[in-house]
């Protein structure tokens, strides 16, 4: 007969690793589960959503922040095609060669659907792991994506709900970075591995579709950001040639900043154009860093 903890919600989906790790993202407390969902000892309590993730963003962040429902769905249909699948296996490769940690915790830091996450538990048999999203739509799925897996809603910008040097690995792929956060939470033998796209990345859907161009200066300022708290430790780049359908090359465009400068009716017209499948190359930059200097400083 398999007893359960009468105190313990069974809905909750997240390992006890991460669990330890998290903070009340008000006062920075410990967080304890409880019949009620998380508390902290100050009494700030959060729930645990049916499907699973612990709900952390603050009243300081308005409802509805974060990616839409349609837009999770449409980019889990991308992602589940496999076509970025290579960035996943590329984050897993990186981080066996620099990780010293038996048993990490990995935190993916606006990871929506928890697929890269997903990718680098499978390929880590040990390590648990965690995706921080400001969406609801992204938690709900990222909670039962990997069985050694959680989530979380959490605001970057407003302090990421994890304690002091908690964790031993931070993702940040195609994500708004918080240099100062990252440091704090990440341990003092951690890594940071940061992937961005590359100057060339989707050039063959740029012209036709009137698509934003790459920062030219992107590499620099992520440096920029990141160098007085971070030091760098390896580059990969990645080119990845993709046939992608129009219907893919329209989730694409919507996963990108152009997705705001483009309506639906402008990108359908531009994309009658294209071949359908069209030849496209995904080019991006993996980053690793190692934190240096005092924690939190």
């Amino acid at each position: 007969m398999t007893r359960t903890n009468p105190t313990r919600p069974t809905r909750l989906r997240m390992p006890d690793p991460v669990l330890s790790a998290l903070a009340c993202p008000v006062c920075g407390n410990a967080l304890a589960l409880g019949e009620r969902g998380l508390s902290c000892t100050h009494g700030h309590t959060f729930d645990i959503a049916r499907e699973g993730y612990a709900a952390l963003l603050t009243g300081s962040t308005p409802p509805g922040t974060g990616d839409s429902k349609e837009m999770i769905t449409d980019r889990l249909r991308f992602q589940q095609a496999g076509h970025y699948d290579p960035i996943g296996r590329a984050l897993a490769q990186i981080l066996d060669q620099h990780l010293d940690e038996p048993a990490p915790l990995v935190v993916d830091i606006g990871g929506g659907t928890g697929h890269y996450l997903a990718q680098v538990l499978k390929a880590l048999p040990h390590a648990a792991g965690l995706t921080v999203d400001a969406s609801k739509w992204a938690a709900r799925r990222a909670a039962r994506t990997h069985e050694r897996g959680g989530a979380v809603t959490a605001d970057v910008w407003q302090g990421l709900p994890l304690r002091k040097a908690s964790v031993d690995v931070l993702l940040n792929v195609f994500a708004p970075r918080h240099a100062e956060e990252f440091h704090r939470v990440l341990r003092p033998d951690g890594v940071l591995m940061v992937v961005v796209p590359a100057a060339d990345h989707l050039i063959e859907l740029r012209g036709p579709l009137g698509l934003l161009e790459v920062d030219p200066y992107k590499d620099t300022r992520l440096v920029e950001s990141l160098h007085d708290r971070f030091a760098p430790a390896d580059l990969t780049e990645l080119h990845l040639p993709l046939h992608l359908s129009h219907e893919d090359i329209t989730t694409v465009v919507g996963m990108g900043p152009s997705a705001h400068h483009l309506t639906p009716e402008t990108l359908r017209t531009r994309l009658a154009d294209l071949p359908d499948p069209a030849p496209v190359t995904a080019s991006v930059r993996l980053y690793t860093y190692r934190p240096h200097g005092p924690i939190g400083a």
